[in-house]
This record gives C-alpha cells, sequence and structure tokens, in this order.
C-alpha cells in the first residue's frame, strides 16, 4: 500500500495508539501527578525511563500530540510547549550558552526579534542577516557561531528565505540550523528537505486552526549529529545521539523552565489539526484571489504574498512549498488610512493573530511591530501604511465583496 495522505495519517493518528474502550480521540489526562505501585517505577521515570511522574514534563495527552507533530514533521522527536514563543525560548536558552553567536533572519516575527534582544542581554551573540540570500549567511559565520535561525514565510512581508542554501551551508559548518515552520506549515512544508536540524512550530496557528487553544512543539529531524554539539550537558551524553538534543530541550524547557502546555490545551490543538489540509487549501485559495483582487485595484501600493509572480522569491516558494498559504500584507497608497479602511470592514475582523478560520486584520506599524521603532521597520521592509491579513475559510465571493466594499 502506498503511503497515506497527509490528513487520513492525522485523523487515524490517535485511534492507532489502541486507546482505552476503543477511543478514537486520545483522553485528557488532568492529573499533575503519576502514582506508582512500586516505587522504582517513579524512580525509573525520574532517571530517564518512558513515563509519566508529574505533568510539568508529560502527561500521556502530550504524549499522543507529540506522536502526532512527530509524524507531521517526518522527525525522531517532539516536545511541546505552551506557546511556540515559549518553544523557541526553550530552543535557545537549552542549546546556547554565553559566548555563543547565531545567525538569525532579520525577517521575524515582532515577538521573536525582541527575544532576540534579550538574547545578548545573555552574552549570546546574534547577527541578523538577510536571509533570502545565502551569501548574506555565508559571510555572518563566526568561530563561534553555533546555530541558524530563519521563517520559512516571513510575517509580515511575507520574504522567503533561501532555505535549502542554507540548509547545505549548515550540514558543511555543522551548525544546528532552526526553521520556523509556522507560517507554512507541516502540510506545505517538509523542513527536514531542506536539512533542518529542528523546526519549531506555533501549533496555536495552521494547526489548531479554531483560535481555542496555545501551544508549540520542537521536532528534532535526527538530521544533526549532537553528538559534535559541545553544549550537549554530560548528563543528556547516553542513550541515542540522536535524542540528545531533544532530551536537553524537554528536560531544561519543560521540567526546568516550565513552559507546559495543558493537557485540555493539546486535547483542542490535536482535535483542530485534523482539519488543517482542508483549511489550509482553502485559506491558500481565498489569499490568491483576494492577493490578486488588491494587485489590481487602484487604492492599494503593493500587496505581498509569495503566491503572486511578482513576489521577488516567487519562484523559491513555488519549488519549496505545495501551496502558499494565508498570510498576506498589502500597502495602501499615500494618504489612505489604514484604521479607517479597517473599520469599514464587516466581515474581516481587526485582530491579532494568524491561521483561524475567519479573516483577520490589522495595521502592522502601530500594533505587533510598533516596539520595533521606525528604523528597523524600515529594514525589514515593514511600511508605515501596511495592513497584515490572516485570511480565513470564509466564501472566497464573500471576502472579496468586503475588501471591495471598504476600498469604495
Amino acid at each position: 500500500m502506498s503511503e497515506q495522505g497527509f490528513t487520513t495519517k492525522i485523523v487515524h493518528a490517535d485511534h492507532s495508539l489502541n486507546l482505552e474502550a476503543g477511543a478514537v480521540h486520545a483522553p485528557i489526562h488532568n492529573s499533575v501527578p503519576y502514582g506508582f505501585s512500586d516505587v522504582q517505577g517513579l524512580i525509573d521515570v525520574f532517571q530517564g525511563q518512558p513515563g509519566h511522574a508529574y505533568a510539568r514534563s508529560s502527561t500521556p495527552t502530550l504524549d499522543a500530540l507529540c506522536k502526532k507533530i512527530q509524524m507531521m514533521d517526518r522527525g525522531v522527536a517532539t516536545a511541546v510547549f505552551s506557546s511556540g514563543m515559549s518553544a523557541i525560548v526553550a530552543t535557545f536558552l537549552t542549546l546556547l550558552k554565553e559566548g555563543d553567536h547565531v545567525i538569525c533572519s532579520r525577517f521575524l516575527f515582532g515577538n521573536t526579534t525582541s527575544l532576540l534582544s534579550t538574547l545578548k542581554g545573555y552574552g549570546i551573540e546574534i547577527t541578523l542577516v538577510d536571509a533570502t540570500d545565502i551569501n548574506d549567511v555565508i559571510k555572518a559565520k563566526q568561530e563561534n557561531t553555533k546555530m541558524v535561525f530563519v521563517e520559512t514565510i516571513a510575517n509580515p512581508v511575507t520574504q522567503v528565505s533561501a532555505l535549502a542554501e542554507i540548509g547545505d551551508f549548515c550540514e558543511i559548518e555543522e551548525l544546528v540550523y532552526v526553521i520556523d515552520n509556522t507560517i507554512t506549515s507541516s502540510y506545505l512544508f517538509d523542513a527536514s528537505s531542506v536539512k533542518a536540524s529542528l523546526i519549531a512550530t506555533s501549533l496555536s496557528k495552521y494547526v489548531a486552526g479554531h483560535g481555542n487553544a496555545m501551544g508549540g512543539s520542537v521536532t528534532d529531524t535526527g538530521l544533526f549529529n549532537w553528538e559534535k554539539y559541545p553544549n550537549i550537558y554530560e548528563g543528556y551524553r547516553k542513550g541515542d545521539s540522536k535524542m540528545w538534543g531533544i532530551s536537553q530541550i524537554k528536560k531544561k524547557g519543560l521540567r526546568d523552565m516550565g513552559a507546559c502546555l495543558s493537557s485540555q490545551g493539546a486535547h483542542l490543538i490535536s482535535v483542530g489539526s485534523e482539519t488543517m489540509e482542508l483549511r489550509m487549501d482553502r485559506q491558500g485559495q481565498n489569499a490568491m484571489a483576494i492577493a490578486e483582487f488588491l494587485q489590481a485595484h487602484p487604492k492599494v501600493e503593493n500587496v505581498y504574498y509569495p503566491g503572486l509572480v511578482d513576489h521577488p522569491q516567487h519562484d523559491r516558494a513555488k519549488a519549496l512549498f505545495s501551496g502558499f498559504g494565508g498570510l498576506l500584507s498589502f500597502d495602501l497608497v499615500d494618504g489612505l488610512d489604514c484604521c479607517e479602511l479597517l473599520n469599514k470592514m464587516n466581515l474581516v475582523i481587526s485582530a491579532t493573530h494568524l491561521g483561524d478560520n475567519r479573516t483577520l486584520a490589522l495595521p502592522v506599524a502601530p500594533t505587533i511591530y510598533f516596539e520595533m521603532g521606525l528604523q528597523l521597520r524600515q529594514e525589514m521592509g515593514i511600511s508605515e501604511n501596511m495592513i497584515r491579513c490572516s485570511i480565513g475559510i470564509e466564501n472566497t465571493a464573500d471576502l472579496i465583496a468586503d475588501f471591495e466594499q471598504a476600498l469604495a
């Protein structure tokens, strides 16, 4: 039998675990402690054997979600966290030390950019580069470089990083290659195909999809040789070396830092993931139609969407991804007010989030990138008249009609 499709594997993932009474969804385990009839079992869990002792580290519900995300990402192991940001924070703080250097795309989610400033305060050096150009990445390499961090499609200007070329570079230089796959998700992009070491995803977005649960994940693809990575603590250098990195991220990020996802949240994410392919196909179709509509409108100066043939990285996106996603941004012509336009929208909701079933929009400069300041916004390609949209699953004609009346 040929390999099953993306959705088929997801919707049958829980049932394949042979759950109690034939359940097709993993149950919600709300217990914080887990008891043992033989105390040796408790000791074994504390010393690294499989099992559950305390919900801050794991629950059966979280394990079921981890298995599902691991399958989506085609990895060897996954850890889940309370949010996408906590997953990224855990990755940085557990694998980097004072004096290390990280090469990061300058086209990053605003909160991630803010986090990089925090890392500098801990003595971790950061170099921001134009990640759409492999030469910029190569030139940034230093003797103390340990990691390269990029996003697939940047939020909000939709630049597409040189993902394959960076993967080749990281493989040669033996650098940890971390890809934030949130905007594309594992449905549109297999990050292991470009030699990613770790895949970070905000599960709150396209995986969960319904705007009712927060979570994040880190998946180890099994492609990085952790035996050569100096920052793995001696206590984690045992057993299968492919598990060393994710074990350290789990232990330090969950047990020590407490960035744990609730079983209730995990359950909502897991159920939401079942319609991920259907939702993202519809969102991509809607986004393409709206991008083309906006591009032809006289009151719109620029449209940023990788599906448009004149997007600077359109060919790259077409080659790497199975679709262009639901994120788009546009600049109004000079003299028009973003807030005035958004207040005229009837279906489109003024809100900050991505991947929701409903179409959401916001003015970028005074909201999610306000703290960055004008200079950094300009370096990231963000205009003061930009609107970001997360396109939902509404009927296409209804969405276009709403944009049309607001722009009239």
